[in-house]
């Protein structure tokens, strides 16, 4: 069996200040797969939103599934102007709450539209595991991440790392 694949970083954005979004630009398209891991906190407790190649469009659709510690269940939505990363495990207002882990699977390949896969979680809030699809063959050159309603912004110390996954 050949080596497994690894996780290449690309870039680390630590915030500082108080923006609205945070944008990964110029991606290389060397990789098989890329993975965001996400630490964040936001000035007001949101769900996060995703953007990618700077399309808003109604490009977007999503499944999530969810759980509570009492309920469990499920959420489909279509026809977005952006994909969503989180629900129950929606970003908290202080560090360290909330771990987010997007998968973008085949994000290189221009004859396909772009799945990709999310786990977050909130110790106080739930758990959460969703599919989006962007509905375009573009290569994913670019992703911002922002919230998905409203104009919070993200707080000092939340990091964002891009990670590259090689072919084995």
């Amino acid at each position: 069996m050949a080596a497994g694949a690894t996780y290449t970083p690309i870039a680390t954005q630590t915030i500082s200040g108080s923006p609205t979004s945070v944008t990964f630009s110029s991606i290389p398209s060397t990789y098989t797969d890329l993975v965001v891991v996400i630490s964040a906190a936001l000035s007001s407790t949101n769900d996060i939103g995703i953007r990618l190649n700077g399309d808003t469009g109604t490009n977007y659709s999503r499944t999530i599934l969810y759980g509570t510690g009492s309920a469990a269940g499920s959420v489909t939505g279509g026809g977005a102007n952006q994909g969503q990363i989180e629900y129950y495990g929606t970003a908290n207002t202080t560090l360290g709450g909330s771990v987010i882990t997007l998968n973008l699977m085949n994000y290189s390949n221009t004859t396909t539209y772009k799945t990709f896969l999310v786990r977050s979680n909130n110790a106080s809030l739930g758990v959460d595991a969703l599919v989006n699809l962007w509905r375009s063959t573009a290569a994913i050159n670019q992703i911002e991440f922002k919230p998905y309603t409203g104009s919070m912004t993200w707080v000092t110390g939340s990091t964002f790392t891009l990670y590259g996954i090689a072919s084995a």
